[in-house]
């Protein structure tokens, strides 16, 4: 039943076992070896694998007691976001130069709406040629998925790993997807896919003849979502990357100030918000920018790129640095700004490497906390006391 009106083409581009793939850039006798992403102690987390490794049960999120365990002959790395940032801000460049409208949905991940190039190029050729340039400039596998919307394609990269093409034209929408398990469904969680498992719904042809208001009753509102998916359905645009997408808080202050103890509770204070608002969102941040406004209206600002993260202990440090930084001239501050930019989506275990499930499962609960009864609910004590007269979003 796929949208016989969606005459879209767009690309889903996935570098493959990313992480994995960039240590193997600087060590090649990582090569056909199980290697895993993650702490390096028992209380680390699996941030990703290569696929020896996953062939033993290996996954992302596992704890690494757990993937010792089942692959004790792994070779274990500790993992550096900043190499795995900058090389994948070399594969969006180069899919900037060329792609007229394109996405950074992760870190390792790219949509790309190129309706209309077959007019002028070939759809499949121009996607193969991209594909091509970014396997020889950067030296790292991808894959491609080519269809008429994001889900289609990125069910086909999946189907295309490791490091292939696939093509799913309008016809063959559903004949590709019908026979394929309902976990390739994007969407479809672990608790989802239990639930339809345990009706005896395996495959992606059972779900899709089913009564859309069957599936709404089973699954509420998401439901009618992954109905359409399911039925080859998806009219979300590939939204147009920008590296100026953020999020920021900025404080005028009631009275000018020189206290820099109240400002550094109150950098605290905003980094905590703004680090919440991205996981909630599930955003990655990669960029951090303070701002200073004196008394005589002069304005300032500094900005530090990051490995992307959303966590408050490595977005606070970097905050306070660039504040000292920029606050030189001791003279009375009207105003203070904190903004987090250059957006990715993604989890946040990928930067948690020497992090334990513990501080993982704390952020978790505190944001738990927060979503059911505000951001303030929970805080550091440091954070409680400042009084501000304005604040912009």
């Amino acid at each position: 039943m796929a949208n016989p009106g969606d005459n879209r083409s767009i690309v889903h581009m996935d570098l493959d076992t990313f992480f994995v793939s960039v240590e193997r850039l600087g060590n090649s006798r990582l090569n056909g070896l199980p290697v895993i992403i993650g702490g390096m102690s028992d209380r680390g987390v699996v941030a990703g694998c290569s696929y020896e490794a996953r062939t033993f049960g290996v996954h992302s999120a596992m704890p690494m007691r757990m993937a010792r365990a089942l692959c004790p002959d792994a070779v274990v790395i500790r993992g550096d976001m900043e190499q795995y940032t900058r090389y994948s801000n070399m594969v969006t460049a180069i899919i900037a130069e060329d792609a007229p409208v394109y996405e950074k949905a992760s870190i390792d991940e790219h949509y790309l709406d190129i309706t209309g190039m077959d007019r002028f190029f070939g759809s499949v050729k121009w996607s193969h040629e991209l594909r091509q340039r970014i396997i020889r400039e950067t030296g790292l596998p991808i894959s491609l998925g080519l269809s008429v919307n994001k889900t289609v394609s990125k069910i086909a990269t999946g189907q295309a790993k490791p490091n292939g093409e696939l093509e799913i034209p309008r016809e063959r929408v559903m004949p590709f997807l019908s026979p394929l398990s309902i976990s390739k469904i994007p969407g479809i969680g672990e608790k989802t896919f239990h639930l339809l498992r345990s009706m005896g719904i395996a495959n992606i042809d059972t779900l899709s003849r089913m009564p859309v208001e069957m599936v709404e009753r089973l699954l509420g509102k998401n439901g009618i979502i992954i109905w359409k998916k399911a039925n080859g359905i998806d009219p979300a645009p590939v939204e147009p990357y920008s590296e100026r997408k953020s999020i920021s808080s900025e404080t005028t202050f009631e009275q000018d100030t020189i206290n820099i103890g109240m400002i550094n509770d109150l950098l605290l204070r905003k980094v905590e918000k703004l680090a919440w608002e991205l996981r909630r969102k599930q955003k990655l941040a990669s960029c951090v920018t303070v701002k200073v406004r004196y008394a005589n209206f002069d304005t300032h600002t500094l900005q530090q790129r990051i490995p992307y993260t959303a966590f408050d202990h490595i977005l606070l440090p970097v905050t306070r640095s660039l504040f000292n930084r920029l606050y030189q001239r001791r003279m009375l501050i009207r105003l203070v700004g904190v903004r987090f930019s250059h957006l990715v989506s993604g989890v946040q275990q990928i930067s948690m490497f020497d992090d334990s499930p513990e501080t993982i499962s704390l952020y978790q609960a505190m944001d738990r906390i927060r979503n059911r009864f505000g951001q303030r609910a929970v805080t550091r004590a440091a954070a409680m006391g400042t009084v501000v007269v304005e604040e912009n979003e």
